[in-house]
């Protein structure tokens, strides 16, 4: 596989992998703070995105077309996948 798949694919993981426990605990503790939890963490994955898609293409320099399908893919894929489980936390209530 692919380096340029591979760091692709990180990125999305990485930041799913950790903005759904802290929804999570957020929800748990008080579920009137998650949308503000939520809006925070927005702002904080796109200036994430946002440099880890620079450093990805300008500094590792990996492979462009690559590094941008598996990146898409995964986003939406894992997004997908959050917004399903949300939805199952939302009704668990």
């Amino acid at each position: 596989m692919s380096v340029a798949l591979l760091i692709g694919i990180l990125g999305p993981l990485l930041v799913v992998g950790a903005s759904w426990p802290v929804m999570v605990r957020a929800f748990r503790r008080d579920p009137t703070r998650l949308t503000s939890v939520m809006m925070a963490a927005f702002g904080a994955k796109m200036a994430f995105f946002a440099a880890y898609v620079t450093v990805a293409l300008v500094v590792f320099a990996v492979s462009p077309v690559p590094f941008v399908v598996s990146f898409v893919v995964s986003f939406v894929v894992l997004y997908a996948a959050e917004a399903v489980a949300l939805h199952r936390l939302l009704g668990s209530r």
